[in-house]
């Protein structure tokens, strides 16, 4: 499946033609928390996580979600993924609990991807 890296912006024409291209309504993400950079797409979160780490990314900024690119912005994001399995960090779920992480997500995916 196709992945596209963002460090500036994509447009939400881009980001629906990607999550048509995969799974129908709903596009697959990772974000670096830190360098506020995004890769969308990919069959895995593993796979845009494994982007970013090869571009410098460290393992501790990286967190994966789920992006409903046709609903409304306020229930665009999904905070789930394998990847976001965390002891260490205090993240024991699939789910990311801190409100602070999942606001940066916000923060950043509303910043790069113009509607």
């Amino acid at each position: 499946m196709k992945m596209i890296l963002v460090k500036d912006s994509i447009s939400i024409h881009e980001v629906i033609r990607l999550a048509e291209e995969s799974y129908g309504d709903m596009v697959k993400g990772v974000v670096d928390i830190c360098d506020e950079i995004i890769v969308l797409g990919g069959e895995y979160h593993a796979d845009g996580e494994a982007t970013l780490l090869t571009i410098g990314s460290r393992q501790e900024n990286i967190w994966g979600f789920n992006l409903y690119p046709r609903v409304s912005r306020d229930h665009w994001i999904e905070y789930t993924s394998l990847i976001n399995i965390r002891p260490k960090q205090r993240n024991s779920s699939y789910e990311i609990r801190d409100i602070r992480i999942r606001n940066r997500i916000n923060e950043i995916i509303f910043q790069k991807i113009i509607v």
